[in-house]
């Protein structure tokens, strides 16, 4: 399989390359193609001519998207659709990364993925509306939406999590957001199945199970071996620019429905402590 994935060098890009195996895999950063630019965007899928298009790229500073919003529909709605017509060009698939902020967060059940969009935040409207318009221009793409990735080698939660903990006895962290962690290496291994599959249509992909950030945060210090408290604090304490979902749990049915499933994020948290180690 041919594949080109756009926005290699992200946490995400990273462990696609990792785990695509023997294909022959196209790794592009914004250096060698600008999304936001259609002719830059045609000229490289000309060249490298994939079966398969990855587009984990995006502007995923969330508070940042509040302040920007231009550049943030720029880069999660319309970059995506440049994407999609070069793919057409060449009979090539897409598989793009959305998220679970395209919902409300008023649900207390799962979100399955025909739920009703409705975000709440600059950046949730950009992965939303990025979504109507390429199952508009191609039906037959694929559409993965996940939640709150974590991994070695960039800034994630419990990165930031453990080095907190090493100057501080104590963390206030929110308790009333609850979804699910993932990892982005499980996440890459389901998107290479996925693309094996030819998956098409909206796929919810993340770690089994499901936790708030301050639960997140306890097992994170107390995997590491960490003595720091961590304290349960409300959202409206932690205030931050963009809104997010209260509730943003994605049902696993769509990707069970596909023979695929994946670890629980505590067992995720441990494979990516060792190796954070590992790679200090």
């Amino acid at each position: 399989m041919k594949v080109t994935i756009f926005g290699s060098s992200g946490l995400l890009g990273k462990a696609l390359i990792d785990e695509w195996g023997a294909d022959t895999v196209a790794a592009l950063t914004s250096r060698d193609a600008d999304i936001r630019d259609a002719g830059a965007v045609r000229q490289v899928v000309q060249q490298t001519r994939p079966e398969w298009i990855v587009l984990s790229a995006a502007y995923t500073d969330v508070d940042g998207c509040e302040s920007n919003r231009e550049l943030a529909f720029a880069v999660n709605r319309d970059a995506p659709v440049n994407v999609a017509k070069a793919a057409k060009e060449i009979g090539a698939r897409l598989l793009f990364l959305s998220s679970d902020y395209v919902f409300d967060g008023t649900k207390t059940n799962p979100y399955e993925t025909d739920d009703r969009r409705n975000p709440q935040s600059v950046y949730g409207a950009s992965k939303s509306e990025a979504e109507i318009r390429l199952l508009e221009s191609m039906p037959d793409c694929c559409i993965v939406r996940t939640s709150w990735l974590f991994g070695v080698g960039g800034k994630c939660f419990p990165d930031t999590i453990l080095k907190l903990a090493e100057s501080r006895p104590a963390l206030d962290v929110v308790n009333d957001q609850r979804g699910s962690p993932t990892y982005v290496v499980d996440l890459a291994r389901a998107i290479v199945q996925l693309c094996r599959k030819d998956a098409r249509g909206i796929v919810h992909v993340t770690n089994a199970g499901d936790c708030t950030w301050f639960e997140f945060a306890q097992q994170i210090v107390r995997q590491a071996g960490l003595t720091t408290a961590i304290q349960p604090v409300s959202s409206v304490k932690m205030a931050r620019p963009a809104p997010r979902p209260t509730y943003s749990v994605l049902s696993p049915a769509s990707l069970d429905g596909l023979g695929i499933k994946m670890p629980s994020w505590q067992d995720a948290l441990v494979r990516y402590l060792r190796q954070r180690d590992d790679s200090v």
